[in-house]
């Protein structure tokens, strides 16, 4: 079914005239939301759009009334425990705002230990509810799918098995295809990158991503840096990048300096697309970012650390036994993990040097690697903007 401007029931004119809500957490969720506005704004250039968000979303003419990263928060964590009082509070600050103005949608993009209680406040008062990018109750925490029932009234999902997942329990959903599918092209342009990066056809490339969250630069960019100091030991010709956010330079910098490996990592300012378009392989937190990574078709390490507290509660609540969304997507470990204590400097340099060594089994394995992830990559591409911006027309008229 086609995209119009106008609708019988006038949601068209009621979006253009009231606006929508949106709430995005951190990098990732304000990447998302980001493309997400842009389907929407093609189909309601007048659309007046606020709540939380970030750099992606303001670009779009987004109204942040407080910033995305006052959301980002690292597992289980102090960090939390310190600023649970001030989320809260946003949230709160948030919701009574929301129920002046009466938004005529609400749209919480992930986050949603934060947009869940929200939606579930909202939705009660009469505002239409949706969340893009369903929580990942496959994973762990199968018992907030009555959450989800309670607090949604449409789920914009990004993975092609999770419609059918909800469906099961009452909970209308419709996939709309993962955005970055679309974002990134199924064959990267490897030289263009480096050329940007500076770096040459023949050089052999790491990219160093250790998260975009200061509390996982705190626990993986000494690992990391470590692990490329063992490599660089073994490889002396290898080079090594790190895109960084601006705000986290300073701890990056740090961490590198006190390996004795700031004067051999390349820091770029953001670009971690172009990093991974150059690169030969990545280390890498688990996260969003392994799924872009799979998207450019690179072989990566995935590593993870947490406190202690953290790592103690996320194990007992796991469902399946990968981590990263790459191997989660294969149902197989096609990439190697490590988690917690297995995430050595020693174990994950030899998983890096492991995808560079020139023989015909690592050649087969790279190979059949790409093949899986080009399955992947066209799998998720759909037409994300358009089928979430009829789901969300669909919502409004029901």
């Amino acid at each position: 079914m086609g995209l119009s401007n106008t609708s019988p029931s006038g949601a068209t004119d009621q979006l253009d005239r009231f606006g929508v809500a949106l709430v995005a957490g951190e990098a990732s969720g304000d990447l998302l939301a980001g493309l997400l506005l842009d389907g929407m704004l093609a189909q309601w250039p007048r659309l007046h759009t606020f709540g939380i968000g970030g750099p992606q979303m303001a670009l779009r003419g987004f109204d942040a009334w407080w910033s995305h990263e006052k959301l980002a928060v690292h597992g289980f964590s102090w960090e939390l425990m310190r600023r649970y009082r001030e989320i809260i509070g946003i949230r709160s600050s948030l919701k009574t705002r929301l129920l002046q103005s009466k938004p005529q949608v609400f749209i919480g993009v992930d986050a949603p230990d934060f947009n869940l209680d929200l939606e579930a406040e909202l939705k009660n008062a009469g505002i239409k509810t949706v969340h893009f990018v369903c929580p990942s109750v496959w994973a762990w925490r199968p018992k907030r799918l009555e959450k989800i029932k309670r607090s949604v009234d449409h789920v914009l999902c990004i993975f092609p098995f999770e419609p059918a997942l909800l469906a099961r329990h009452g909970i209308h959903a419709t996939y709309v295809g993962h955005p970055l599918a679309s974002h990134i092209p199924m064959q990267p342009d490897r030289a263009m990158a480096r050329a940007a990066l500076g770096f040459s056809a023949d050089d052999c490339v790491v990219a160093l991503l250790p998260g975009s969250r200061r509390s996982e630069v705190q626990h993986l960019a000494l690992r990391f840096f470590m692990a490329a100091a063992l490599v660089l030991r073994a490889k002396p010709a290898i080079k090594f990048v790190i895109p960084v956010a601006p705000l986290l330079r300073i701890e990056i910098e740090k961490a590198a300096q006190a390996c004795g490996m700031l004067e051999h990592v390349l820091l770029v300012d953001g670009q971690s697309h172009t990093v991974l378009a150059a690169c030969d392989v990545t280390l890498i937190a688990s996260g969003t970012a392994t799924l872009e990574a799979a998207l450019f078709k690179r072989p990566m390490v995935i590593a993870y650390h947490m406190s202690w507290l953290s790592w103690q509660i996320m194990r007992r609540k796991r469902l399946q036994p990968w981590v990263g969304l790459p191997n989660i997507l294969c149902g197989e470990f096609v990439v190697p993990e490590y988690l917690q204590d297995a995430a050595t400097p020693q174990a994950l340099a030899s998983a890096v040097l492991g995808w560079l060594q020139a023989e015909p089994a690592t050649t087969k394995r790279l190979r059949a690697l790409n093949q899986k992830f080009t399955a992947m990559h066209t799998e998720l591409r759909r037409d994300t903007a358009q089928l979430a911006a009829h789901a969300i027309q669909q919502v409004l008229q029901s």
